[in-house]
């Protein structure tokens, strides 16, 4: 950033050192609360709000400059004391209401910004969280601001009316986000040299519930392979620029975003580990992504396309800037795509489905993988089976929620699965009641008031998911077959090609959570690089399934019935018993 502040769209970002404020005074003489001030103003005008003319019978124009004196003066002087300092704003303050009715509208309407709090850490410094003073300072400055902004308005506010609060409502008034930003080298090739002037985010700080509104709510479409690097084709302004360092399972993932999409940039931090310094500096990621970039020259979909560099060693990533990508799936599907054909690439065989590792209270244990399409419901099943095994179950562990791989172990034979995420990015129509409000202090909520809601939470560790663990059940989701008994909810496959036909139909009846809609097929439920590698991905599917027969492993359809009317809570539960009945 070069400015002390930059607002985009609905989106304000403060860089604090530059704007910094340990006072009202400062707050109220800022370039932020004026431009704030005016911005409020314009929109009562469109709105042809009668405070307006309420506020114009008792102003002096021009309005904006004296309203902004009057709260500046109501920060430090009671109503009644104004008209001694100036008598020209005595007719106001005899109508005071209407002030107050000003300052609580501009308050409000601040708040509904998505507010970003920017600090950039000394280039030098490794920021090692457990000797560094700068997690601290970080944390206090976003507190601080918070508790200037509250203090002002209500002191404000006070000063307006002779009765004081009784009542306080410790609202998030400052930054909803924090980012302490820093410039760190790294190996980067020809043409990624623009990208070493964007900061690398170290650290993130969230005041949840976080609450984002974006443009769209769904996805559609697959990511397209291209046969050009995008980057040769772009030219970007990196001042308006961020990059989240990820560990994406075992890979580094340098994901950069335009200021534009600030909040899809914020949510990767509830989902992915961010990379400590060491993984970053003199170090070449592994996937490199740019999510809102230039238009490209070549015509695809959506924009939102791939390229392999053998030269580089690098997946690259690119999603044109619309308003059509502003959708959190945009982002971690793309990332998940790179990944995906990284470990094909390697031999390995991506997986789209979740996993956790149960035990229960007997000692019994086993190692559970569902595999299924968006809206299949693999994670409703396992939410359900927590809530419906709370009694049997000693420990459950998360190994992934959405994207995992297979790999057989050079040394043990086995076949293991690792994770990609520590976090789940879930539709809150399809969570048990209750639970997302459970966990609203550590939630990111996207588009909340509307169909396929969703809420990005972390439900794991990064030492849990790249260890890498045995496999014991391997499950076909299937939302779309209803059954008539809820003891033939599991049922076993039983052989390799019974089971590469379930697997790699990948059928399910659409939820709403793409553009699809009804029954669709979806190779191997997986769009997400496989499709797009298909033929080295079959030959390691079919390695894979004839293995875990030989192993023992038990390989079966899981009948969750999400899709089916009326099921959407019930069906997962069946699952969860069955599943449960299983072990």
């Amino acid at each position: 950033m070069q400015e002390p502040y930059d607002i985009c769209d609905d989106k304000v970002l403060i860089d604090f050192e530059a704007l910094y404020c340990d006072s009202a005074e400062k707050l109220l003489k800022s370039g932020l609360f004026c431009d704030m001030l005016n911005r409020y103003l314009a929109y009562l005008k469109r709105r042809q709000s009668p405070m307006i003319m309420r506020l114009g019978q008792h102003c002096a124009m021009p309005l904006e400059r004296h309203l902004a004196t009057i709260i500046r003066l109501l920060a430090t002087h009671a109503h009644d004391e104004i008209a001694d300092v100036n008598a020209a704003y005595g007719p106001l303050m005899d109508q005071r209401e209407t002030v107050y009715e000003f300052v609580e509208g501009l308050y409000d309407y601040w708040r509904r910004f998505e507010r970003y709090l920017i600090i950039e850490a000394p280039e030098h410094t490794r920021l090692r969280t457990r000797v560094s003073i700068y997690p601290a300072q970080f944390i206090q400055s976003n507190e601080m601001l918070k508790q200037i902004i509250l203090n002002t308005y209500r002191t404000v506010c006070a000063h307006l009316y002779d009765d004081p609060f009784r009542v306080f409502r410790q609202l998030p008034a400052g930054a909803d986000v924090g980012f302490m930003t820093q410039h760190i080298n790294w190996q980067a090739p020809a043409f990624c040299l623009p990208l070493t002037e964007v900061p690398f985010i170290r650290m993130a700080l969230l005041e949840p519930p976080v609450i984002f509104n974006t443009k769209r709510n769904t996805r559609k479409g697959l990511f397209e392979e291209v046969q050009e690097n995008p980057f040769n084709h772009v030219k970007l302004n990196t001042d308006d620029w961020f990059c989240y360092p990820a560990k994406v399972g075992k890979l580094l993932a340098f994901i950069y975003f335009h200021k534009s999409f600030m909040s899809q940039g914020a949510a990767l931090s509830n989902l992915f580990e961010l990379a400590h310094f060491e993984d970053i500096h003199n170090m070449k990621p592994d996937l490199v992504f740019c999510f809102g970039g230039p238009d490209l020259p070549f015509k695809t979909e959506l924009g939102t396309v791939f390229y392999q560099d053998d030269n580089a060693g690098m997946m690259i990533g690119y999603n044109v800037a619309s308003d059509d990508i502003d959708y959190f799936g945009y982002m971690k599907k793309m990332l998940l795509t790179l990944h995906n054909v990284h470990m094909i690439n390697r031999g390995r065989l991506p997986v789209h489905g979740a996993m956790v590792s149960i035990r229960l209270q007997d000692q019994r244990s086993a190692n559970v993988v569902i595999i299924g399409d968006s809206g299949a419901g693999k994670s409703e099943t396992l939410e359900a089976f927590r809530m419906l095994g709370r009694d049997q179950i000693s420990e459950m562990t998360v190994i992934f929620d959405d994207m995992g791989s297979l790999a057989v172990d050079e040394e043990t034979g086995e076949i293991r699965a690792y994770g990609t995420e520590i976090g789940a990015f879930l539709r809150l129509d399809d969570l048990q009641p209750g639970y997302a409000f459970e966990q609203m202090d550590r939630s990111i909520f996207m588009n909340a008031n509307l169909t396929n809601a969703r809420v990005i939470l972390p439900v794991t560790s990064y030492k849990q998911i790249v260890e890498g663990v045995p496999i014991d059940l391997f499950l076909y989701a299937n939302n779309f077959e209803a059954v008539s008994d809820d003891n033939k909810a599991f049922v076993a496959i039983e052989n390799t090609e019974q089971a590469y036909s379930i697997f790699s139909s990948g059928r399910r009846m659409a939820m709403g959570t793409t553009s699809e809609k009804g029954i669709v097929d979806s190779y191997f439920a997986n769009p997400f690089g496989a499709p797009q590698r298909k033929e080295d991905h079959d030959k390691i599917a079919r390695k894979m399934l004839k293995k875990m027969f030989k192993d023992g492993i038990r390989v079966g359809q899981l009948f969750t019935q999400l899709g089916m009317d009326g099921m959407s809570q019930t069906g997962p539960k069946i699952a969860a018993k069955a599943l449960l009945d299983e072990l």
